[in-house]
């Protein structure tokens, strides 16, 4: 029997903080998947800094309270953000739309202590736009003894379906995010149970050092290409010295900006600095790579997020692993997907996943004790 499908939109707002990605899909929550609909839009200067700014502040459970006045009115704006991009698109789809997955703004992550913030006011969101919403995805699985991320490993399994029906990569498939944290998916089979099939976890730094670097040392957002890490100059002795003071002992938790910093090239030129921080990003994830690939088969990860942009990031992963025959990088729009566009698409697979009560994470990709599901439903209309 058909099942039925939904049109949902996916909202998703990275840790970048530059802005919203939108996608509208279509979808039955298991198989079947349409792209509908791909869009940007970015925040405008004052939003973005106000978001910058509270993010620097708050560095713990008890900042969330000390703060809750100046982020709830940042809650407000940015959903006010939100429900104006959403009218947007609306106007231009065809379809009625069934469902928002709502992603929010991550200002907090810390797993340990079970606390993950996203700013973004569901509830108000779906009284502006007259929509359900499904909001607040992380929080069921930190109750369930999860690292609350990575989320989007279920989609990378509908994903990997697609491409080997038309490709036919062949098994296993990997999928590498490069946001500003960097996580990665092992899709190990497409058939049987969907839990013992998959395997996530985040494996470090993505733009998130890159990006400090560059906004505190001079008027750009971000290295665009890799372009300043180019024309720099790699610090060996400080490069070496900080792999051997910063490893990553395990892959079981989930990781924050806040876990990095850029301290160790402090007094370095922009352009020395941004090479140094970029290569040792690469570092942390080539080494998470090979992890991942224990097993020393040969598999290929499909690079999506901004960070696949960034050409001496990539260089620099490449030249870092130690089989580079085993491990295959390639950017997802070799396989006519758009890579900007992944994460904000997954958010609205999962907003529809989430209204069938089905699971959207599993004991191997965040360490929930069971898979289960996750997000809020709200009908604010």
């Amino acid at each position: 029997m058909k099942k039925k499908l939904y049109t949902a939109i996916g909202l998703m707002s990275g840790t970048s903080m530059d802005g919203i990605d939108v996608s509208v899909i279509s979808s039955d929550g298991y198989d079947q998947f349409i792209i509908i609909l791909n869009e940007y839009f970015e925040y405008d200067n004052k939003l973005q800094q106000q978001l910058i700014d509270l993010r620097k502040i708050v560095s713990t459970k008890e900042d969330l309270t000390k703060n809750s006045k100046e982020l709830k009115e940042l809650e407000r704006n940015l959903t006010l953000f939100h429900a104006d991009k959403v009218d947007q698109i609306s106007l231009k789809l065809k379809v009625p739309i069934d469902l928002i997955g709502f992603h929010g703004q991550t200002i907090f992550h810390n797993s340990q202590k079970k606390v993950s913030k996203q700013l973004g006011d569901g509830v108000l969101l779906s009284q502006l736009v007259k929509k359900k919403v499904v909001y607040d995805f992380r929080q069921a699985d930190l109750q369930n003894n999860g690292q609350g991320a990575p989320l989007t490993p279920i989609f990378h399994y509908l994903l990997s379906k697609k491409i080997n029906e038309k490709k036919n990569t062949g098994l296993p498939l990997g999928f590498l995010n490069i946001g500003g944290i960097t996580n990665v998916t092992k899709v190990i089979k497409i058939s049987g149970d969907i839990k013992e099939n998959l395997l996530a976890f985040d494996i470090g730094p993505g733009n998130c050092l890159i990006d400090d670097w560059v906004r505190n040392n001079s008027d750009k957002k971000f290295d665009k290409n890799g372009e300043l890490a180019r024309s720099g100059k790699i610090n060996k002795l400080i490069l070496n010295q900080t792999i051997e003071n910063f490893k990553i002992e395990k892959y079981s938790e989930s990781l924050d900006i806040k876990d990095f910093d850029v301290s160790f090239v402090r007094g370095l030129s922009l352009e020395d600095g941004c090479a140094t921080v970029t290569d040792f990003t690469g570092y942390l994830i080539a080494k998470g790579l090979e992890y991942l690939n224990s097993k020393n088969e040969t598999i290929k990860f499909l690079v999506c997020g901004g960070g696949r942009k960034n050409n001496f990031l990539i260089n620099c992963i490449n030249n870092n692993l130690s089989n580079k025959n085993k491990i295959i990088l390639e950017s997802i729009e070799k396989y006519s997907f758009d890579g900007d566009f992944i994460e904000s698409q997954a958010f609205g697979y999962l907003a529809i996943r989430s209204l069938l009560n089905l699971p959207i994470s599993f004991p191997k990709t965040t360490g929930c004790n069971s898979s289960i599901t996750g997000g809020k439903l709200v009908k604010n209309f």
